[in-house]
């Protein structure tokens, strides 16, 4: 009996998200109208708050004093769960905008609402076109824009971070940006990775201070990659979470250097 009620519970649930989800997507792709940023406020205030309620989670947010929020910035979050999204949408308190695999704009409905809010989207399969992407979210950056990115590249399974990838720190330093450092802890205990049903818990979101990039070059790189790293493991062990190892502070290359390359040499042409 009462595996049969966590069911049924589970059912109204998913519905009432996928309503409440489908419904606000067309709100937010009419809001267009009162301006680009107009979706995105409707994001966060009118769908990720009453999604979070739906998924039976107590909401925590704290920090953000020391961010200027009339500013652009690189916000680096850890990523745990699908609801990290709403939770950022949330947490932060301009509007927003993710980096995201290139097949979600092909999505019905979210893929519209992703290419109508001018999300960037990249195609980690293709080289060139990640470069591209790259590319396009600094001159977003340096137009006003906000951009937020899981600098790990992917869920972690257990809570504890995975190896950043140098993409977001070539992209702060070639825009000359600031990077707010984000965490969030207790998303995977009440939506799981590959788990469809959310169980009650709470999320805790803690924001940071802003690390400046005024002055960084290329050469700096790695410095600030591993700065912000540690800042964000202290972050999330003050708000219960496991941070994870301080010396695994990248992944493997791949293709990171032939973005940093077209950055440095667009950053060089700018400049000139």
């Amino acid at each position: 009996m009462k595996k049969l009620g966590w069911y049924l519970i589970t059912v109204v649930q998913i519905l009432l998200i996928a309503v409440l989800s489908t419904i606000l997507m067309f709100v937010a792709l009419f809001a267009r109208v009162f301006g680009p940023d107009a979706p995105l406020r409707v994001a966060g205030r009118l769908w990720a708050p009453p999604l979070l309620w739906i998924c039976g989670a107590r909401y925590v947010v704290d920090g953000g004093d020391e961010v200027d929020w009339k500013r652009p910035h690189v916000f680096l979050m850890n990523h745990q769960s699908m609801l990290d999204i709403p939770a950022a949408f949330g947490a932060i308190r301009s509007p927003i905008r993710f980096m995201a695999k290139r097949i979600l704009g092909h999505v019905p409905v979210l893929g519209w609402y992703m290419r109508a809010t001018r999300m960037i989207l990249v195609n980690r399969e293709n080289g060139a076109e990640a470069v591209a992407a790259i590319q396009i979210a600094a001159d977003r950056l340096r137009t006003g824009t906000n951009l937020l990115i899981y600098p790990e590249g992917t869920r972690s399974l257990d809570g504890r971070f995975l190896p950043f990838k140098r993409g977001p720190f070539e992209l702060a330093i070639a825009s000359q940006v600031s990077i707010v450092p984000l965490v969030i802890h207790g998303a995977a205990q009440v939506l799981p990775r590959g788990r469809a049903s959310p169980r009650p818990g709470t999320i805790h979101v803690r924001i940071g201070a802003p690390i400046s990039t005024d002055g960084l070059t290329r050469s700096d790189r790695e410095a600030l990659m591993r700065r912000v790293r540690d800042e964000m493991i202290a972050m999330h062990q003050a708000i219960g979470g496991a941070g994870g190892e301080t010396t695994e502070a990248r992944a493997e290359r791949r293709r990171s250097e032939a973005a940093a390359k077209a950055l440095a040499a667009e950053t060089t042409q700018r400049s000139a």
